[in-house]
Protein backbone atom coordinates (compact mmCIF):
# COMPACT_ATOMS: atom_id res chain seq x y z
CA UNK A 1 0.00 0.00 0.00
CA UNK A 2 1.67 3.25 -0.82
CA UNK A 3 2.02 6.29 1.97
CA UNK A 4 -0.30 8.35 2.72
CA UNK A 5 -0.31 11.81 4.25
CA UNK A 6 -2.38 13.20 7.63
CA UNK A 7 -0.99 16.45 7.13
CA UNK A 8 1.47 18.73 5.16
CA UNK A 9 3.97 17.64 7.58
CA UNK A 10 3.55 14.03 8.03
CA UNK A 11 3.06 10.91 5.93
CA UNK A 12 2.51 6.98 6.57
CA UNK A 13 4.60 4.64 4.42
CA UNK A 14 3.32 0.74 5.09
CA UNK A 15 6.20 -1.34 5.55
CA UNK A 16 6.58 -5.65 6.21
CA UNK A 17 7.39 -6.02 9.77
CA UNK A 18 10.30 -7.94 8.10
CA UNK A 19 11.75 -4.38 7.81
CA UNK A 20 11.78 -3.65 11.36
CA UNK A 21 14.87 -4.42 12.39
CA UNK A 22 15.16 -6.72 15.80
CA UNK A 23 11.83 -7.40 15.70
CA UNK A 24 11.67 -11.23 16.16
CA UNK A 25 14.29 -10.51 19.01
CA UNK A 26 12.00 -8.43 21.07
CA UNK A 27 10.00 -9.89 23.97
CA UNK A 28 6.71 -9.41 22.09
CA UNK A 29 4.97 -10.61 24.81
CA UNK A 30 5.91 -8.27 27.58
CA UNK A 31 5.36 -5.68 25.27
CA UNK A 32 1.52 -7.08 24.47
CA UNK A 33 1.46 -7.10 28.24
CA UNK A 34 1.52 -3.08 28.42
CA UNK A 35 -0.69 -2.81 25.59
CA UNK A 36 -2.90 -4.84 27.23
CA UNK A 37 -3.75 -2.74 29.73
CA UNK A 38 -4.13 0.17 27.24
CA UNK A 39 -6.84 -1.84 25.81
CA UNK A 40 -8.13 -2.39 29.35
CA UNK A 41 -8.55 1.73 30.15
CA UNK A 42 -10.18 1.69 26.55
CA UNK A 43 -13.05 -1.07 27.33
CA UNK A 44 -13.59 0.34 30.87
CA UNK A 45 -14.12 3.66 29.43
CA UNK A 46 -11.80 5.10 31.33
CA UNK A 47 -11.27 9.10 31.16
CA UNK A 48 -7.41 9.87 30.09
CA UNK A 49 -6.01 12.38 32.80
CA UNK A 50 -4.69 14.32 29.38
CA UNK A 51 -7.26 13.98 26.26
CA UNK A 52 -6.12 12.80 22.95
CA UNK A 53 -7.74 11.54 20.12
CA UNK A 54 -10.85 9.31 20.33
CA UNK A 55 -9.65 5.59 19.45
CA UNK A 56 -11.28 4.79 16.13
CA UNK A 57 -14.15 1.36 16.27
CA UNK A 58 -11.57 -0.69 14.52
CA UNK A 59 -9.27 -0.15 17.44
CA UNK A 60 -11.53 -0.66 20.06
CA UNK A 61 -12.43 -4.04 18.08
CA UNK A 62 -8.76 -5.21 18.31
CA UNK A 63 -8.56 -4.17 22.18
CA UNK A 64 -11.57 -6.47 22.49
CA UNK A 65 -9.89 -9.33 20.79
CA UNK A 66 -6.76 -8.69 23.23
CA UNK A 67 -8.32 -9.20 25.94
CA UNK A 68 -10.35 -12.10 25.24
CA UNK A 69 -7.63 -13.83 23.58
CA UNK A 70 -4.63 -13.11 24.99
CA UNK A 71 -1.49 -14.62 23.83
CA UNK A 72 0.73 -17.35 26.21
CA UNK A 73 3.83 -16.42 24.49
CA UNK A 74 6.17 -14.36 22.44
CA UNK A 75 5.37 -16.20 19.32
CA UNK A 76 1.84 -15.82 20.37
CA UNK A 77 2.38 -12.37 20.85
CA UNK A 78 4.22 -11.76 17.49
CA UNK A 79 1.29 -13.20 15.71
CA UNK A 80 -1.18 -10.61 17.40
CA UNK A 81 0.30 -7.71 16.56
CA UNK A 82 1.17 -9.67 12.49
CA UNK A 83 -2.84 -10.67 12.23
CA UNK A 84 -4.41 -7.27 13.22
CA UNK A 85 -1.52 -4.00 12.86
CA UNK A 86 0.33 -3.37 10.20
CA UNK A 87 3.44 -0.94 10.52
CA UNK A 88 3.92 2.08 8.73
CA UNK A 89 7.35 4.55 8.79
CA UNK A 90 6.16 7.74 9.81
CA UNK A 91 8.10 10.61 7.77
CA UNK A 92 7.98 13.95 9.16
CA UNK A 93 8.99 16.69 6.53
CA UNK A 94 11.75 19.84 6.70
CA UNK A 95 8.36 21.94 6.91
CA UNK A 96 7.71 20.72 10.09
CA UNK A 97 10.77 21.65 11.36
CA UNK A 98 12.76 18.65 12.11
CA UNK A 99 13.00 15.97 9.25
CA UNK A 100 14.12 13.25 11.31
CA UNK A 101 12.15 11.14 14.61
CA UNK A 102 13.83 12.60 17.31
CA UNK A 103 13.43 10.92 21.59
CA UNK A 104 14.03 11.99 24.81
CA UNK A 105 13.85 10.32 28.46
CA UNK A 106 11.68 11.02 31.15
CA UNK A 107 11.58 8.60 34.79
CA UNK A 108 9.66 9.11 38.14
CA UNK A 109 11.83 11.25 40.39
CA UNK A 110 12.45 9.81 44.02
CA UNK A 111 12.75 12.77 46.75
CA UNK A 112 12.72 13.53 50.02
CA UNK A 113 9.74 15.98 51.19
CA UNK A 114 7.33 16.98 54.06
CA UNK A 115 4.05 17.55 54.85
CA UNK A 116 4.58 20.86 56.80
CA UNK A 117 6.93 23.49 55.24
CA UNK A 118 10.65 24.35 57.35
CA UNK A 119 14.03 25.42 56.68
CA UNK A 120 14.72 21.65 54.75
CA UNK A 121 11.77 21.70 53.14
CA UNK A 122 10.36 25.12 51.81
CA UNK A 123 9.46 24.33 48.26
CA UNK A 124 5.42 24.03 47.67
CA UNK A 125 3.62 21.19 45.10
CA UNK A 126 0.60 22.64 44.35
CA UNK A 127 -2.81 21.40 44.41
CA UNK A 128 -4.64 21.32 41.75
CA UNK A 129 -6.79 24.78 42.27
CA UNK A 130 -10.36 24.84 41.66
CA UNK A 131 -10.55 27.67 39.79
CA UNK A 132 -8.68 26.41 36.73
CA UNK A 133 -10.27 24.99 33.64
CA UNK A 134 -9.10 22.61 31.47
CA UNK A 135 -10.39 23.24 27.47
CA UNK A 136 -11.15 20.57 25.83
CA UNK A 137 -8.72 18.92 23.16
CA UNK A 138 -8.86 21.24 20.41
CA UNK A 139 -10.03 24.49 22.14
CA UNK A 140 -7.90 27.51 23.19
CA UNK A 141 -8.33 30.64 24.80
CA UNK A 142 -6.84 33.41 23.37
CA UNK A 143 -4.85 35.23 25.11
CA UNK A 144 -1.40 38.11 25.02
CA UNK A 145 0.76 35.11 24.42
CA UNK A 146 -0.92 33.00 21.98
CA UNK A 147 -4.07 30.72 22.51
CA UNK A 148 -4.17 28.65 25.92
CA UNK A 149 -5.15 25.51 26.54
CA UNK A 150 -6.87 26.21 30.60
CA UNK A 151 -8.52 29.07 32.07
CA UNK A 152 -9.22 30.76 35.11
CA UNK A 153 -12.83 30.54 35.91
CA UNK A 154 -14.29 34.19 36.94
CA UNK A 155 -17.68 35.59 37.66
CA UNK A 156 -16.91 37.21 34.73
CA UNK A 157 -16.07 34.40 32.39
CA UNK A 158 -12.78 32.57 31.59
CA UNK A 159 -9.60 34.21 31.83
CA UNK A 160 -6.12 33.27 31.39
CA UNK A 161 -4.96 31.73 33.84
CA UNK A 162 -1.92 33.23 35.49
CA UNK A 163 1.52 31.97 34.32
CA UNK A 164 4.75 30.98 36.14
CA UNK A 165 6.51 33.57 37.13
CA UNK A 166 2.85 34.95 38.23
CA UNK A 167 2.05 32.09 40.33
CA UNK A 168 5.35 31.88 42.23
CA UNK A 169 4.37 35.98 43.14
CA UNK A 170 1.55 34.75 45.12
CA UNK A 171 -1.24 34.96 42.10
CA UNK A 172 -2.81 31.94 43.31
CA UNK A 173 -3.78 33.14 46.52
CA UNK A 174 -5.66 30.85 48.85
CA UNK A 175 -6.36 28.73 46.03
CA UNK A 176 -2.64 27.63 46.25
CA UNK A 177 -3.23 24.88 48.53
CA UNK A 178 0.50 22.60 49.20
CA UNK A 179 0.77 18.64 49.17
CA UNK A 180 3.77 18.72 50.52
CA UNK A 181 6.95 20.83 50.53
CA UNK A 182 10.66 19.51 49.00
CA UNK A 183 14.25 20.38 49.70
CA UNK A 184 14.50 23.59 46.94
CA UNK A 185 12.66 25.19 44.15
CA UNK A 186 14.56 23.17 41.25
CA UNK A 187 13.51 19.71 42.67
CA UNK A 188 10.33 20.85 42.31
CA UNK A 189 10.61 22.40 39.35
CA UNK A 190 12.15 19.06 37.54
CA UNK A 191 8.92 17.58 39.14
CA UNK A 192 7.30 19.16 36.87
CA UNK A 193 8.98 18.64 34.08
CA UNK A 194 8.44 14.93 34.65
CA UNK A 195 5.09 15.05 35.35
CA UNK A 196 5.24 12.78 38.62
CA UNK A 197 7.24 11.95 41.64
CA UNK A 198 7.56 9.61 44.93
CA UNK A 199 8.32 11.49 47.55
CA UNK A 200 9.83 10.11 50.98
CA UNK A 201 7.76 11.84 53.16
CA UNK A 202 9.55 13.00 56.70
CA UNK A 203 6.51 12.64 58.60
CA UNK A 204 4.32 10.01 57.17
CA UNK A 205 4.58 7.22 54.91
CA UNK A 206 6.16 7.06 51.08
CA UNK A 207 3.97 9.01 48.83
CA UNK A 208 3.07 9.30 45.01
CA UNK A 209 2.18 12.43 43.03
CA UNK A 210 0.20 12.36 40.12
CA UNK A 211 -0.35 14.81 37.56
CA UNK A 212 -3.56 16.88 38.05
CA UNK A 213 -3.75 19.61 35.34
CA UNK A 214 -1.61 22.61 34.10
CA UNK A 215 -2.04 26.14 33.87
CA UNK A 216 -2.22 25.96 30.00
CA UNK A 217 0.84 28.18 29.51
CA UNK A 218 3.05 26.62 26.70
CA UNK A 219 6.02 24.74 27.89
CA UNK A 220 9.83 25.66 27.09
CA UNK A 221 12.90 23.87 27.44
CA UNK A 222 15.42 25.46 30.09
CA UNK A 223 18.26 23.22 28.19
CA UNK A 224 17.56 24.47 25.11
CA UNK A 225 17.09 28.52 26.24
CA UNK A 226 20.59 27.77 27.61
CA UNK A 227 22.27 25.96 24.75
CA UNK A 228 20.72 28.45 22.26
CA UNK A 229 22.30 31.25 24.01
CA UNK A 230 25.47 29.60 24.79
CA UNK A 231 25.73 29.83 28.22
CA UNK A 232 26.05 25.64 28.25
CA UNK A 233 27.65 23.28 25.99
CA UNK A 234 24.62 20.81 24.56
CA UNK A 235 26.44 18.05 26.66
CA UNK A 236 25.54 20.04 29.87
CA UNK A 237 21.80 20.47 29.29
CA UNK A 238 20.61 17.37 30.81
CA UNK A 239 18.95 17.48 34.06
CA UNK A 240 21.76 16.34 36.18
CA UNK A 241 23.41 19.28 35.17
CA UNK A 242 20.56 22.38 34.77
CA UNK A 243 19.46 21.15 38.22
CA UNK A 244 23.31 22.14 39.28
CA UNK A 245 23.31 25.27 37.22
CA UNK A 246 20.32 26.35 39.18
CA UNK A 247 21.69 25.34 41.81
CA UNK A 248 25.31 27.00 41.63
CA UNK A 249 23.36 31.02 40.00
CA UNK A 250 20.59 31.04 42.92
CA UNK A 251 16.99 30.20 43.63
CA UNK A 252 15.73 33.46 45.08
CA UNK A 253 14.06 35.88 43.65
CA UNK A 254 16.22 37.76 41.19
CA UNK A 255 18.92 35.35 41.18
CA UNK A 256 19.90 33.57 37.05
CA UNK A 257 18.59 30.19 38.36
CA UNK A 258 14.80 31.79 39.72
CA UNK A 259 15.01 33.56 36.53
CA UNK A 260 15.69 31.08 33.83
CA UNK A 261 13.08 28.67 35.39
CA UNK A 262 10.36 31.65 34.73
CA UNK A 263 11.12 31.10 31.65
CA UNK A 264 9.49 27.85 31.23
CA UNK A 265 5.77 29.61 31.42
CA UNK A 266 3.63 26.18 32.20
CA UNK A 267 3.27 24.98 35.61
CA UNK A 268 1.58 21.69 36.80
CA UNK A 269 -0.44 21.15 39.50
CA UNK A 270 -0.75 17.60 41.21
CA UNK A 271 -2.52 15.15 43.59
CA UNK A 272 -1.04 13.18 46.24
CA UNK A 273 -1.93 9.25 46.16
CA UNK A 274 -1.08 6.84 48.84
CA UNK A 275 -1.27 3.96 46.74
CA UNK A 276 1.77 2.86 45.62
CA UNK A 277 3.40 -0.83 43.93
CA UNK A 278 7.23 -2.04 43.14
CA UNK A 279 5.42 -3.14 40.52
CA UNK A 280 3.61 0.18 39.20
CA UNK A 281 4.78 2.80 37.94
CA UNK A 282 3.44 6.42 37.69
CA UNK A 283 -0.11 6.88 36.09
CA UNK A 284 0.26 8.39 32.85
CA UNK A 285 -1.85 10.52 30.42
CA UNK A 286 -4.09 7.51 29.35
CA UNK A 287 -4.56 6.88 33.04
CA UNK A 288 -2.74 3.47 33.40
CA UNK A 289 0.69 2.46 35.24
CA UNK A 290 3.66 2.93 33.19
CA UNK A 291 6.31 0.10 32.34
CA UNK A 292 9.72 0.91 31.91
CA UNK A 293 10.87 1.04 27.96
CA UNK A 294 7.67 0.00 27.10
CA UNK A 295 5.81 2.84 28.27
CA UNK A 296 5.92 6.24 25.47
CA UNK A 297 4.73 9.22 25.46
CA UNK A 298 3.30 10.91 22.10
CA UNK A 299 1.66 14.13 20.93
CA UNK A 300 -1.96 13.29 21.91
CA UNK A 301 -3.32 15.78 19.08
CA UNK A 302 -2.17 13.33 16.25
CA UNK A 303 -2.42 9.74 17.99
CA UNK A 304 -4.86 8.13 20.25
CA UNK A 305 -3.71 6.18 23.47
CA UNK A 306 -2.74 2.94 23.30
CA UNK A 307 -1.09 2.70 19.39
CA UNK A 308 1.81 0.42 19.21
CA UNK A 309 5.23 2.09 18.20
CA UNK A 310 8.55 0.47 16.75
CA UNK A 311 11.12 2.69 17.97
CA UNK A 312 14.99 2.35 16.31
CA UNK A 313 17.63 4.24 17.53
CA UNK A 314 21.14 4.52 19.20
CA UNK A 315 21.11 5.69 22.50
CA UNK A 316 22.83 5.50 25.57
CA UNK A 317 19.57 3.49 26.99
CA UNK A 318 21.24 0.90 29.24
CA UNK A 319 24.41 2.47 29.94
CA UNK A 320 26.39 5.62 29.51
CA UNK A 321 27.40 4.00 26.29
CA UNK A 322 25.18 4.70 22.89
CA UNK A 323 23.99 1.19 21.81
CA UNK A 324 20.98 -0.39 19.16
CA UNK A 325 17.57 0.31 20.97
CA UNK A 326 14.87 -1.71 18.64
CA UNK A 327 11.97 -2.16 20.92
CA UNK A 328 8.14 -2.35 20.66
CA UNK A 329 6.61 0.55 22.74
CA UNK A 330 3.27 1.83 23.26
CA UNK A 331 1.86 5.19 23.89
CA UNK A 332 0.15 5.41 27.10
CA UNK A 333 1.30 9.39 28.00
CA UNK A 334 2.06 12.62 26.48
CA UNK A 335 3.88 15.92 27.79
CA UNK A 336 3.88 19.71 27.09
CA UNK A 337 7.06 19.17 25.04
CA UNK A 338 5.88 16.33 22.70
CA UNK A 339 4.98 17.40 19.79
CA UNK A 340 5.14 15.92 16.06
CA UNK A 341 4.27 12.78 14.71
CA UNK A 342 8.00 11.51 14.84
CA UNK A 343 8.59 12.61 18.54
CA UNK A 344 8.59 10.45 21.43
CA UNK A 345 9.90 10.50 25.10
CA UNK A 346 10.67 7.13 26.60
CA UNK A 347 10.03 6.13 29.95
CA UNK A 348 12.85 4.83 31.93
CA UNK A 349 11.06 3.77 35.49
CA UNK A 350 11.92 5.42 38.87
CA UNK A 351 14.71 6.47 41.08
CA UNK A 352 18.39 8.02 40.77
CA UNK A 353 19.61 5.35 37.98
CA UNK A 354 16.60 5.33 35.91
CA UNK A 355 17.14 9.30 36.25
CA UNK A 356 20.39 9.27 34.76
CA UNK A 357 19.61 6.98 31.53
CA UNK A 358 16.56 8.78 31.05
CA UNK A 359 18.49 12.44 31.20
CA UNK A 360 20.81 11.63 28.54
CA UNK A 361 18.35 10.71 25.94
CA UNK A 362 18.04 13.17 23.38
CA UNK A 363 18.70 11.36 20.05
CA UNK A 364 17.15 11.09 16.43
CA UNK A 365 15.38 7.59 16.33
CA UNK A 366 13.27 6.34 13.39
CA UNK A 367 9.68 5.61 13.99
CA UNK A 368 7.20 2.85 13.04
CA UNK A 369 3.58 2.71 14.15
CA UNK A 370 1.14 -0.13 14.22
CA UNK A 371 -2.16 0.55 12.73
CA UNK A 372 -4.97 -1.45 12.11
CA UNK A 373 -4.79 -3.60 8.82
CA UNK A 374 -8.02 -1.39 7.43
CA UNK A 375 -6.72 1.78 9.01
CA UNK A 376 -7.01 3.23 5.31
CA UNK A 377 -10.87 3.54 5.85
CA UNK A 378 -10.01 5.08 9.42
CA UNK A 379 -7.83 7.57 8.16
CA UNK A 380 -10.68 8.84 5.35
CA UNK A 381 -13.33 9.10 7.80
CA UNK A 382 -11.24 11.19 9.69
CA UNK A 383 -9.65 13.31 7.06
CA UNK A 384 -13.55 14.19 6.29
Amino acid sequence: MPGFSFSETMSLEAVSFTALDGFSEDDLLAAFEVFAKSCRAIADHRIPLRAALDPPPVFIEICHRALAFPPRDTRGARQFFETYFEPHRVRVTAKAGDAAGFVTGYYEPVVEGALTPDADFSAPIFARPDDLVTLPQGENLASPDGPLQAAKATPGGLQPYPDRAAIEAGALGNQARPLVWLKDKAEAFFIHVQGSARVKLRDGPEARLTYAGRNGHPYSSIGKILVEEETIAPQQAGMAGLKQWIRDKGQAPGEAGAALMLRNKSFIFFALSDVLSDRDGPVGAQGVSLTPLRSLAVDRSLWFYGLPYWIEAEIPWASSTAQKFRRLMIGQDTGSAIVGAARGDLFFGSGDEAGARAGEIRHPAAFTVFLPRNWTSVNADRAS
